[in-house]
């Protein structure tokens, strides 16, 4: 695990400050949010310190999504609801202070919603879309991934 010693992640990780733990691997901790949006809210940290999603290895991001999903079964999310008016969930991963990132330690919440009043509230100002600004973006990322 590399670590900086002032995150609070990191101190969490280590057992030198409690959490209420929900499900822990040797690459991943999941933990009850302290400060709750709604019954349920959880965090999956990576062992392994980096700000951002990128500046994580792999092999500490491969149980992130099981765990999600664990959690998410845990809090009710798996009722079979034809009306679509059970619960609801979001998975909430932010990179960098312009995306709201307020802890410099990768880290996903799994904020569970019940009412339309309760958890994480979410805007999409979508544009109109410009197809040839649209194909243009999509030659330069395939360059930029290397397809």
């Amino acid at each position: 695990m590399s670590s900086l010693p002032t995150c609070i992640f990191c101190k969490i990780i280590k057992g030198e400050i409690p959490c209420f733990k929900l499900f822990e691997t040797d690459t991943v901790l999941a933990y009850l949010d302290i400060q709750p949006l709604s019954k349920g809210h959880a965090l999956i940290i990576p062992k392994y310190h980096g700000a951002r999603l990128h500046n994580i290895p792999d092999e500490y991001l491969s149980d992130v999504l099981p765990i999600t999903k664990k959690i998410a079964k845990a809090v009710g999310v798996d009722n079979d609801d034809p009306e679509g008016k059970g619960i609801g969930y979001n998975f909430l991963q932010n990179n960098g202070r312009i995306a709201h990132q307020e802890v410099d330690h990768v880290h996903f919440h799994v904020i569970p919603k019940r009412v339309q009043t309760e958890g994480l509230g979410v805007g999409w100002p979508a544009e109109t879309t410009d197809f040839d600004k649209l194909k243009k973006l999509h030659e330069e990322l395939l360059k930029a991934i290397g397809n």
